[in-house]
């Protein structure tokens, strides 16, 4: 039985963008058994994803101790893996691969290129689900990346429309709002939480022109001070809070429409087929959105200026463009 392995740092966005890889390697080599290391903070993701086997937790970017590494690198190797894939391109990532013994080892093209057996050369200028599925060239693997897609589980599901029965949308439709960010966005400074006071002109435009048509806030742990804010506006706004990634993305797929920033809801909207309108700050809306999707939408800021600069006109202007 072959046996693969794929190294994948990064939040669930990224894991989302990486299932097409994964799909393909699985429908390439049905009776393998796939596993991936990911940060624990993006290991709920495989919730949606029936090809991963085993999902190993590693937090890649704490300040990690000599024996946690090597504990890491042991367990790997005790796997006995034929082929391990990696997003990374630094020389630590090409000189942990090696450490691991397996035998074909791929990853981009870079500084850590002496330590691999298929380098693959890394293009930036293109969807990132494409960038990561460029990785199975390394593998020998010249293939059309497939669109992404998503396992719902049957308990997500029957949660969503119990969902929708709460909030009384189950026969109206509803339109979903994701104005958040991660935590770890903020920390960074990437600011993509889009203000409340202008998603609250966009909700009230929405109101007066689809009067029927809900408008329903995702309120997950990161998103509490937006939809107070938005709260305090419209004190009867709806807000759905999903307890995972599956019923995250359940509600999403049942949603006649979403309008979101660029996050790990708007990956979710890609993969369910919702129709979408994103907000874009200085992040390319070419490298995070398929091109040919003619139900996805976006408005990115000026001269990659802040998302907050992005004014409720300009949003409301590509919603109602036909």
């Amino acid at each position: 039985m072959i046996r693969l392995l794929a190294l994948v740092p990064g939040g669930i966005g990224d894991q989302i963008l990486f299932f097409p890889t994964l799909d393909s390697l699985k429908l390439q080599y049905p009776q393998a058994k796939i596993d991936v290391v990911v940060e624990p903070r993006a290991a709920g993701a495989y919730r949606v994803c029936q090809v991963a086997n085993k999902v190993w937790n590693f937090d890649f970017k704490a300040n990690n101790s000599l024996a946690e590494w090597a504990n890491l690198i042991g367990n790997i190797r005790e796997q006995e893996y034929d082929a391990v894939l990696s997003l990374g391109k630094s020389r630590s990532v090409g000189f942990l691969l090696w450490l691991t013994g397996i035998p074909k080892r791929v990853s981009y093209a870079g500084k850590g290129t002496i330590f691999l057996t298929n380098p693959v050369a890394l293009d930036l200028d293109q969807y990132a689900a494409q960038m990561y599925h460029d990785l199975l060239k390394g593998l020998g693997l010249n293939l059309s990346c497939p669109p992404m897609k998503l396992n719902l589980l049957k308990t997500d599901l029957d949660w969503c429309l119990q969902e929708q029965q709460r909030l009384g949308v189950a026969k109206s439709g509803y339109i979903l709002i994701h104005g958040g960010s991660s935590q770890l966005a903020r920390l960074k400074g990437i600011d993509k939480i889009y203000p409340a006071a202008s998603w609250v002109e966009v909700i009230q435009d929405l109101g007066a022109k689809l009067p029927n048509l809900p408008v329903v806030l995702i309120n997950g742990p990161e998103d509490r001070e937006f939809v107070a804010a938005v709260n305090q506006a419209l004190p009867h706004i709806l807000t759905t809070s999903p307890s995972d990634i599956g019923k995250l993305a359940a509600i999403i797929a049942a949603a006649n429409l979403m309008l979101c920033t660029d996050s790990a809801p708007m990956h979710l909207g890609v993969a369910v087929g919702t129709s979408l309108l994103a907000l874009f700050g200085p992040t390319d809306p070419a490298k995070l959105l398929p091109s040919d999707r003619a139900q996805i939408k976006y408005v990115r800021s000026a001269n990659a200026q802040p998302i907050s600069t992005i004014s409720p006109t300009q949003i409301l202007a590509k919603l109602w463009q036909t």
